[in-house]
């Protein structure tokens, strides 16, 4: 209804309707002449003839052609003309089949004005030449001759016309119609071989109202950046390939999109962690290899040029922030938000890209706005979009569907509940430039098309003002973009269309009568809903998540930690998965792994059996921190696993706080008592403060031998032979101090008595030099015999200690604990 309301176009000229009725008249001629069996046709009459039969189909042609010419249609200019202008038509005719043609020449065919959307949309879908429905040729001298096009090949053709003798009308939207006209050896008569149709925008002079039109130029990029970091203190970043340098190299995709983009009155879309990515380039960088190694990335100077020419583009322009990564909404909402924890990822996502942006190009960006993939929307999407605070969803009119009736295309902005406005991209502008655009005729077509479209916007209901929406695909090729640009440069130079920023377009007055329904669910369509992640994804990034909340309680500068994994999780939601489901799988599985690894570096180092003998001794464990930083808010905890026979401190474990300095190890030693004998399992196990466990167990064997009275009455008789021993050295001594006393006694009552007391001299100094060499033998050897004590040394009896020397070293195969 909306359609067959569009437009009323005005009356054609008098000139133009006799063309029509001469054009009836010769579309029966081909009839009549064949009744008649006319020898000879005129041009004119070959030409319908060879359109109402089924010549054509007689001949080979090229698989997808609709005939046996192939009419392409690489330029018009100027794609919107006014007054005085001249349209320039050029492209090419290609002979796809068998048969040579001759005698041809091309012509264009202008005419009539279309009235609806619909009617452009109807005629860009037909292939083939329809006698009554396509417009004559101009012809005159405004053909291009063709003499002879043997089969396979191709001639290039160049038409000018001045806009005067196309006797255009009123303002509106006319077909023009490429066609080749010529013979065949099979058909020698002039018939339309081939044809190919565009649309000429036509608005000489300003609109009285014009209609504002917001187009959206996303910089969206998919996922580079890994979760790895450095152990510099810069914490160098890693990307996966070296894909984004080719991208914001000269001549690039995003290098394109940013050029056309500045000269073009636009809004900006930008995702946060594009612009993250290439400041992290520009600070340096290292890239993955496929053995698991990395290298140093080459391309700083290029991600500094494309972030200051981003930021003189973006500056007094309108700007949109997507949370950090793009997260793909519909996916949470169909499959993650059920999963808990998941829905906090866009609101981090939502708080980070404001600061993102505007720390990196120093313009504030609005953050109120959500964008779901291809503008599809449901009840649970519009309840996920906004969850993070946001109150605009962009969605597209294919989605929210009018059911009103409306004769014309309403305004975007519709308020569909609970402080929420809906701001719907016209579908048929927004999906103009999908597909290849490298081909110059297909690029040449869409900004006909695209042009037509708006112009006919505006003339279903010229007096009233609205403000339409183009968002058009979120990551355009560089032909798509170099489309895009072409279009809206004559857009935004003509008389009918005048642009505004998303944030005005979305304040805008909406129509009363446009539908602000929600479609439901089960109107989601099939072919998006294939290309979502799946549950498990969600599972996936909850897990990881859970992991790094337990990994940043024990660390001292959780942020070089935090911030890298938290970005990395926010990537791997992203909307840039969409379809490479696998690709999505392995990017989730290494940033999990990575973290792994990490939590890995702090950990208990495996022990050995141990042997204990006696009521009590120590067990060492050792801490291994191999993080650059220092790690604490750790409990470690020693738990015997029969508390009757070996207790850890007065019970069946005993804990200690951990604290380790970074690439350090810290040994704990637990005291322990044995109850009884036999082989006791004893587990290692590190916790956070808050009780969850951290890392492996470490479990081990302490074989426990108690000392019996057997053992003690052993040792108690050696103790008793080194006093015995003792005692013996004790009056040994005396008795030896006694004899010597009394001999020097005896000398002394000699040396007074004279020789003749004691014999002649001679045998008194012998006896002397004996009682001397006696003394000077055994005196020496007694007098350095150290006083039993403390201090003595270690005697052969002594016993052996029952335990090693204490070690912070692992323990071995059958050590001894440390009492």
């Amino acid at each position: 209804m909306a359609e067959a309301a569009d437009f009323q176009g005005t009356s054609p000229s008098p000139a133009r309707r006799w063309l029509r009725r001469g054009g009836a008249l010769l579309a029966g001629a081909p009839l009549l002449a064949g009744l008649l069996q006319l020898p000879l046709s005129t041009p004119s009459q070959a030409a319908e003839k060879a359109s109402a039969t089924t010549a054509s189909e007689s001949m080979a042609t090229a698989s997808g052609s609709s005939g046996p010419v192939d009419v392409s249609l690489d330029a018009l200019t100027p794609s919107a003309p006014t007054d005085g202008d001249t349209v320039t038509v050029s492209g090419s005719v290609t002979n796809t089949s068998k048969q040579t043609v001759t005698d041809a020449h091309v012509g264009i065919r202008v005419g009539p004005s279309l009235n609806t959307r619909t009617a452009i949309d109807t005629v860009a879908k037909r292939s083939s030449f329809q006698p009554g429905v396509d417009p004559l040729e101009i012809g005159g001298k405004y053909v291009a001759k063709v003499t002879r096009l043997p089969a396979g090949s191709s001639q290039h053709f160049s038409l000018s016309v001045p806009v005067k003798d196309l006797d255009l009308g009123s303002d509106g939207v006319y077909q023009l119609g490429v066609s080749l006209t010529g013979r065949t050896t099979a058909q020698p008569w002039d018939q339309v071989l081939g044809i190919e149709r565009t649309f000429l925008p036509w608005q000489p002079d300003a609109a009285d109202t014009k209609t504002k039109t917001t187009y959206l130029w996303p910089l969206i990029s998919t996922v580079h950046l890994t979760a790895e970091t450095g152990s510099d203190a810069q914490q160098t970043p890693v990307f996966k390939n070296d894909d984004l340098a080719k991208e914001i190299s000269p001549g690039g995709r995003l290098d394109q999109l940013l050029s056309l983009g500045s000269q073009l009155d636009v809004t900006w879309v930008l995702d946060p962690d594009l612009l993250a990515s290439v400041d992290a380039m520009r600070g340096g960088y290292r890239i993955q290899q496929e053995n698991g190694t990395t290298v140093a990335g080459k391309n700083q100077a290029v991600a500094t040029a494309w972030l200051d020419k981003l930021e003189k583009a973006v500056q007094g322009q309108s700007l949109v922030a997507l949370p950090f990564a793009d997260p793909d909404l519909a996916s949470l909402a169909h499959h993650g938000k059920d999963v808990t924890g998941s829905l906090s990822h866009l609101k981090d996502a939502t708080d980070v890209a404001a600061d993102t942006v505007e720390t990196i190009v120093h313009v504030k960006p609005s953050t109120e706005f959500a964008w779901p993939a291809d503008g599809a929307v449901d009840p649970s999407i519009i309840k996920v979009a906004t969850s993070a605070g946001a109150d605009k969803v962009i969605a597209r009119s294919d989605s929210l569907r009018e059911t009103g009736g409306l004769p014309y295309t309403p305004s975007a902005a519709r308020p569909i509940g609970g402080g929420t406005t809906a701001v719907v991209a016209d579908e048929r502008m927004s999906t103009a430039f999908q597909g290849d655009m490298m081909k110059a005729d297909t690029s040449a077509l869409a900004v006909q098309k695209f042009l037509a479209q708006s112009l006919m916007i505006n003339l279903q209901e010229p007096k009233k003002e609205r403000s339409i929406v183009v968002a058009p695909q979120r990551t355009p090729t560089a032909s798509q973009a170099q489309s895009m640009a072409e279009a809206l440069r004559a857009l935004q130079q003509g008389n009918w269309s005048q642009s505004q920023s998303l944030t005005e377009a979305a304040k805008a007055k909406p129509d009363p009568g446009a539908t602000t329904r929600v479609p439901s669910g089960s109107s989601y369509p099939s072919s998006l809903r294939h290309r979502e992640l799946p549950r498990s994804a969600f599972e996936r990034i909850q897990a990881t998540q859970a992991k790094l909340d337990k990994f940043r309680v024990i660390l001292t500068d959780e942020s070089r930690v935090v911030t890298p994994f938290g970005r990395a999780i926010e990537r791997g939601m992203s909307s840039s998965w969409r379809g490479r489901t696998a690709e999505a799988a392995d990017f989730r599985q290494g940033v999990e792994t990575y973290l792994d690894g990490l939590m890995g570096l702090v950990h208990l180092i495996q022990k050995s059996d141990a042997k204990l003998s006696g009521r009590s001794a120590t067990i060492p464990v050792t801490v291994q921190n191999n993080l650059v930083q220092g790690v604490g808010h750790l409990v470690l905890r020693l738990t015997s696993q029969q508390p009757t026979r070996l207790k850890i401190g007065n019970g069946p474990y005993d804990e200690q706080k951990i604290q380790v300095a970074g690439e350090h190890s810290q040994s704990v030693k637990f005291t322990t008592s044995t109850q009884a004998n036999g082989p006791v399992q004893v587990v290692a196990q590190l916790y956070t403060e808050d009780g969850q466990p951290y890392g492996d167990p470490v479990p081990f064997e302490v074989k426990v031998t108690e000392i019996t009275s057997t053992v003690m009455l052993v040792i108690g008789g050696g103790v008793l032979l080194l006093v015995l021993a003792g005692f013996r050295m004790y009056t040994q001594r005396k008795r030896a101090a006694a004899r010597r006393a009394e001999e020097d006694a005896e000398d002394a009552e000699d040396a007074e008595d004279g020789p003749e007391a004691g014999g002649d001299g001679e045998d008194a100094a012998a006896t002397v030099d004996t009682d001397s060499t006696e003394d000077s033998e055994a005196g020496p050897e007694r007098a350095s015999a150290p006083e039993s004590g403390a201090d003595d040394p270690e005697q052969p009896s002594d016993p052996s200690p029952d335990t090693a020397p204490e070690s912070a070293d692992p323990s071995g195969t059958g050590e001894r604990v440390d009492r």
